[in-house]
């Protein structure tokens, strides 16, 4: 199967490698003419106009990698054709935006899925195994902590919720197999932050799931200490035991004892580019497809809503 890439920035420069390599490439769309210089002289279709390349393009899907701004009219674009979207997060910017890309996905047919790779690392899906083993009995609390210093040049105001604490909203989704449903937040910026406007690079949040699961999140991408991997460091309490993933290592600790699961091996290791192509061969809808995603995104909405208001709110999901 083939597809068209739209965006050429940094995640779309990864996402063209990964295509190009696995053959999978029909061309690349992207505004900026100066990023050709990218695929070093590699004889692949380039255009800087999306519906040149839709009208004179044979491809299967197509891969949304243009900033989240304009990700509404990649993905509507790609429906007016009917053709199948693997969009990297957020569906976009505004919620109610999101709901309404996916309900149309979902009205019409359309295989949508949200490029959510946090799940999708060995050990996740390890601890996700052992958790349901019911290795630490019944859930009840969760901890999770991410600290980085990372500051990069974006075209919009970064919001570390948005940016990066989304993946770990769906890590505990995915994890406790719950959705929120009241979320108190603040969000800043801390003393020695850089300023943007709209920006908040710190996060400290409580969130209520299903069956009177507590989890507490606590965030920084303006940390100059230690750092955590991209997942966070995570405790699981249990009614049994805990169960901790720190520096990607995992540590049963119950009945007094620690237990370490350090073997990978016979875990599943396909990537989101794996699960898209194959729940199109499969005609079955993707892991972390659309309608599911919007679940995550909600999270995040009334996350910034209560950070916003100054109180808990519930979290309401789409009626899709």
């Amino acid at each position: 199967m083939k597809a068209i890439l739209v965006g050429l920035g940094n995640a779309g420069y990864s996402w063209y490698k990964r295509l190009r390599d696995r053959g999978h490439l029909a061309a690349v769309v992207e505004v900026d003419s100066a990023m050709r210089a990218k695929l070093n002289g590699e004889p692949v279709p380039f255009y800087t106009s999306l519906e040149e390349a839709l009208d004179r393009e044979s491809a299967d899907f197509l891969v949304n990698v243009t900033s989240p701004a304009v990700h509404t009219r990649v993905n509507h674009a790609a429906f007016d054709r009917r053709l199948p979207v693997l969009c990297e997060k957020p569906i976009a910017f505004d919620y109610g935006e999101s709901v309404e890309v996916v309900a149309r996905a979902d009205r019409e047919g359309i295989p949508f899925m949200v490029a959510e790779n946090y799940r999708r690392f060995p050990y996740v899906r390890l601890m996700k195994a052992l958790l349901e083993q019911g290795v630490v009995g019944r859930i009840s609390t969760i901890d999770v902590s991410f600290f980085r210093y990372h500051r990069v040049e974006r075209k919009y105001a970064v919001r570390i919720l948005d940016d990066i604490g989304v993946h770990h909203f769906d890590m505990l989704r995915y994890l406790t197999g719950r959705e929120g449903v009241i979320v108190q937040a603040r969000l800043w910026n801390p003393v020695g932050g850089w300023q943007e406007d709209g920006a908040s690079l710190n996060a400290s949040v409580l969130l209520e799931l299903e069956d009177g699961i507590a989890a507490t999140y606590a965030a920084s991408i303006a940390s100059r200490g230690p750092e955590t991997p991209w997942s966070g460091d995570w405790r699981v309490e249990g009614t049994m035991g805990m169960l901790e993933l720190a520096g990607q290592r995992l540590r049963l600790h119950r009945d007094g004892e620690v237990q370490a699961f350090d073997d990978w091996g016979g875990v599943d290791r396909s990537d989101t580019l794996d699960e898209f192509l194959a729940s199109l061969r499969e005609r079955r809808e993707a892991e972390t497809c659309g309608r599911d995603y919007l679940k995550t995104q909600a999270l995040i909405h009334f996350a910034n809503l209560a950070d916003e208001s100054g109180r808990r709110e519930r979290v309401l999901l789409p009626p899709l």
